[in-house]
């Protein structure tokens, strides 16, 4: 069985689709991470994430594992190095990579295949896994959104520019709804939910209905 949960950066997705997961017994894949270890290796490799023909190349070899949280490339834990700047910087051309995006979105059908799983990103239920059992599509004001990425960089120790942020933020929906391909697009049969001043157990508990009610409905109908 497959949830996704798409929607744009600073929305909530990660975060509450680790919560959903728990509390349903699913999987999580984090499909922002896979693209974000790949950039990791490339750069490591000293290849240029633009250059998308090496990009590809030194793709081509890696290995992308999940074990519980932790997010595992050629043996390497890379969890909380995917998330430095470094690799931030550089994992656009590294998800508009046509060949790499088409072999990622291979992998994540088939880690998918061997259980139930809360698929979170941009591509989702549009692209990755169009036949979902329930799609959701998370959604909240770019000040908002701005906000909550200012008091979690605080609560880390980190200063953080609200204004700052929130033209980053806006430069990068820019970015994701114009992408050539795997664009953040709202699927047709997908919920959307407005996240704006909800907690993250409420939003957590707002799609658990959700997924349950979608879930009823269609076992009732596929007695």
């Amino acid at each position: 069985m497959i949830i996704t949960i798409d929607g744009p950066a600073g929305v909530g997705k990660s975060s509450v689709a680790k919560m959903i997961a728990q509390e349903l017994g699913f999987n999580y894949l984090d499909t922002g991470a896979m693209y974000r270890a790949i950039t990791w290796s490339v750069l490591r490799q000293g290849v240029d994430p633009k250059d998308a023909e090496a990009a590809y190349a030194a793709a081509e070899k890696i290995e992308i594992r999940f074990e519980d949280e932790k997010v595992i490339v050629d043996r390497h834990d890379v969890t909380l190095s995917i998330r430095n700047n470094d690799v931030t910087q550089s994992v656009s051309p590294i998800a508009d990579n046509p060949r790499i995006r088409e072999r990622l979105v291979e992998l994540q059908r088939e880690i998918a295949k061997n259980g139930n799983y809360i698929c979170e990103g941009r591509d989702q239920g549009t692209v990755v896994f169009p036949n979902a059992i329930c799609k959701i599509f998370l959604v909240a004001t770019a000040e908002e959104r701005a906000t909550r990425r200012v008091r979690q960089l605080n609560e880390q120790g980190h200063e953080a520019d609200f204004e700052e942020i929130l033209q980053m933020q806006n430069e990068r929906d820019e970015q994701d709804y114009n992408r050539p391909i795997g664009r953040l697009l709202k699927a047709d049969d997908a919920v959307e939910v407005i996240t704006d001043n909800n907690t993250l157990d409420e939003i957590a508990t707002l799609l658990i209905d959700i997924i349950r009610q979608k879930v009823t409905a269609v076992d009732s109908t596929n007695p």
